[in-house]
C-alpha cells in the first residue's frame, strides 16, 4: 500500500512533456539557415525576363562553348618529361 503514491506519480509524470521549451523551437535553426541563404525572397515573383544578351550573342556565345569542349588540350606525359 505505501508504493501506490510512487506508482501514481510515476503513471503522471508519464503524461507530462518534459521538453516544452525545445518542443516548440523544433527546427527553427534549420529555417534560420534556410533563410540566410536566400538573397533575394521575393526573387520567385518577378515576372520580368532576364535582361542581358541579345539572342544572336547568346547563341554565339553558346556554340563557341560546344566547340570548346571537343578540342582536346596537348598534355604532359610525368614519364617521358614531355607532351604526349
Amino acid at each position: 500500500m505505501r508504493y501506490v503514491p510512487i506508482l501514481l506519480a510515476g503513471a503522471l509524470s508519464a503524461c507530462t512533456s518534459t521538453t516544452p521549451h525545445w518542443d516548440s523551437r523544433f527546427g527553427v535553426a534549420t529555417r534560420m539557415a534556410l533563410m540566410q541563404q536566400v538573397i533575394d525572397p521575393a526573387a520567385a515573383r518577378n515576372t520580368d525576363p532576364v535582361t542581358g544578351m541579345d539572342g544572336r550573342s547568346a547563341r554565339a556565345a553558346y556554340e563557341r562553348y560546344q566547340k570548346s569542349g571537343g578540342e582536346s588540350q596537348p598534355t604532359q606525359s610525368l614519364a617521358t618529361g614531355g607532351l604526349k
